[in-house]
């Protein structure tokens, strides 16, 4: 399926869309500072941008849904870089891949802007597991049809995170 259009906002404040990753293995986390489990696999998160930060085709955007004051989660994300802040302060983005609002979530989105995969729930994005399914994004060839349909990812993909 394809990725939604619903624009969010970009580092810099600006607007911006899905579509602009295109081109790229995006792995899309909605998250919010309300939600434990989201913060507790921030760090895999960062430690999977660190992983691919030399890979101009991979892009991992992490979209922050609180409404109102945003500066206890910018604040949150800014011990965990290399991620960027992204907003959506709306709360609409949960509500766009199928997982009716579940938090967190995440998409993996493939290079022509199809959604391939999506998990609802907290996972450990610094597993072999995990950089599997990004690397076999990056090595697919050019699909001679947009029939592909997202999957969804079970709970139990990769190992726990450490702690939890």
């Amino acid at each position: 399926m394809p990725a939604t259009d619903h624009a969010f906002l970009a580092p810099n404040g600006l607007p911006t869309r899905l579509d602009a990753f295109r081109g790229k293995v995006a792995v899309v986390n909605l998250w919010a500072m309300w939600c434990p489990p989201c913060r507790l696999e921030m760090p895999t998160l960062a430690r999977l941008a660190d992983a691919y930060a030399d890979n101009p085709d991979v892009a991992v955007v992490v979209v922050n849904v609180d409404v109102g004051d945003l500066a206890p989660a910018r604040a949150f994300l800014a011990d965990h870089a290399p991620l960027a802040f992204y907003s959506d302060p709306k709360f609409k983005m949960p509500f766009e891949f199928g997982a009716k609002g579940g938090m967190p979530q995440t998409a993996i989105i493939d290079r022509q802007g199809r959604v391939r995969a999506v998990m609802t729930g907290e996972a450990d994005w610094n597993t072999p597991e995990a950089r599997a399914l990004i690397d076999a994004l990056l090595v697919e060839p050019e699909p001679k049809s947009a029939g592909l349909d997202a999957v969804q990812l079970s709970s139990d993909f990769g190992p726990a995170i450490p702690g939890a």
